[in-house]
């Protein structure tokens, strides 16, 4: 259908005006904007167990702790790549199932995209109250992905 509609705006005009980069552009770049963050999400059994070997292991700084919502995030050497901590009081999948978060400006205008795409949700957009909206959703092969948008006053 986008296609269609492209072709049908470029119809009777010389494509020679409308290099292709252009036209695929209009294709492949999303509506909506990223915020230059990426959070990889992990489940773990306990949130001060992980979060002391990342700073004594990797010397990475908690930069973020909820226990109550079973939640932490400890910042990277890379700017804009954090770790979140994912307290699970079921099993820990062996060799990890690491979530990656991509922060975004809008997250109804990232989900509503994705949706007019096809692409499956695991439910409701979820909010954490003055901190954070999430949405989960999958890629063909049923690999998790996320969308976040921060609520925090000041934050990315």
């Amino acid at each position: 259908m986008v296609l269609w509609g492209i072709f049908r705006r470029l119809a009777g005009q010389t494509l020679a005006r409308f290099p292709l980069n252009d036209i695929l552009g209009v294709l492949l770049v999303p509506n909506f904007s990223y915020n230059g963050t990426i959070t990889l999400s992990s489940s773990v059994k306990d949130l001060d167990t992980s979060v002391a070997w990342f700073k004594d292991v990797l010397g990475f700084e908690e930069t973020f702790k909820v226990a109550e919502a079973g939640w932490a995030e400890v910042s990277t050497p890379v700017e804009g790549v954090s770790i979140g901590l994912d307290r699970t009081d079921g099993g820990v999948q062996d060799g990890g199932g690491s979530i990656p978060v991509f922060g975004v400006e809008d997250i109804d205008a990232a989900r509503a995209e994705l949706e007019g795409k096809g692409v499956e949700f695991a439910g409701e957009t979820v909010e954490l109250p003055g901190m954070v909206k999430l949405a989960t959703f999958f890629d063909p092969d049923g690999n998790r992905y996320m969308f976040a948008q921060s609520l925090a006053e000041g934050a990315p």
